[in-house]
């Protein structure tokens, strides 16, 4: 049996939700949703928060740095909906013994948060979980650390570029694969493409099956990846 593609809500149902929002993640755990991307970074007093972006201008109604701010300031804020910005401990109260594949990424490939990888990783391994996690990250040197730590999780390396050696690569770094935003044919390692929101696009990946899609609109791509392979 050829193995399908996973489908991955990038940020939750963006389509729907705000992105990264508890309201979003929440209605994708509730819908059956195969997999949950989330990207990770740390407030001024260590609490690992929700958001893509290092600041809090575009998705909220402040302004400035994740890290400049406490969590109980950051809480004045809300995004589009009227929710404050999630904590990571909110979302996995969320997906706590769920069927959902789970992809955190590390935002850390511009500012590197003082032992993110510490506090994020004792978080994830204290909480019931039906999969293995997926770490993912630009920052190559926040997946080696995290390798120190929990040697025997899911690291995946995130990349625009096109890898000239990816056999090599993910051998060299013991990865478990890598995440492209482009489709790399003959490659016989894990790919997981972001992100994909032309039917076009999926039919192709869904069709060469690689590992996984990162989509806004999961709901989309699930019909489409069910009538492609209706028994």
């Amino acid at each position: 049996m050829v193995k399908q593609t996973v489908v991955f809500g990038h940020r939750g149902y963006p389509a729907k939700f705000p992105e990264n929002s508890l309201a979003g993640f929440t209605y994708a755990v509730q819908h059956q949703i195969e997999g949950l991307e989330f990207d990770v970074h740390l407030t001024k007093d260590s609490v690992p928060v929700i958001m893509h972006d290092e600041k809090i201008n575009r998705t909220t109604n402040g302004k400035g740095y994740i890290r400049d701010y406490t969590l109980a300031e950051l809480r004045q804020f809300q995004l589009a909906n009227g929710d404050p910005v999630p904590t990571l401990a909110e979302f996995l109260r969320v997906v706590a013994n769920q069927d959902v594949q789970l992809n955190l990424e590390f935002k850390t490939d511009k500012i590197q948060y003082p032992n993110i990888e510490r506090i994020v990783l004792g978080m994830v391994h204290a909480t019931p979980l039906r999969h293995p996690v997926i770490f993912s990250s630009f920052h190559l040197p926040t997946i080696k650390r995290c390798q120190v730590l929990a040697p025997d999780e899911l690291y995946c390396w995130l990349t625009d570029r096109r890898v000239k050696d990816p056999v090599g690569l993910v051998a060299k770094e013991h990865l478990a694969g890598l995440h492209l935003s482009h489709y790399q044919d003959d490659v016989p390692v894990v790919e997981r493409i972001w992100t994909v929101d032309s039917v076009k696009q999926a039919t192709k990946l869904f069709n060469d099956h690689v590992e996984g899609i990162f989509t806004d609109d999961f709901v989309t791509m699930m019909d489409l990846k069910h009538q492609l392979f209706a028994e």
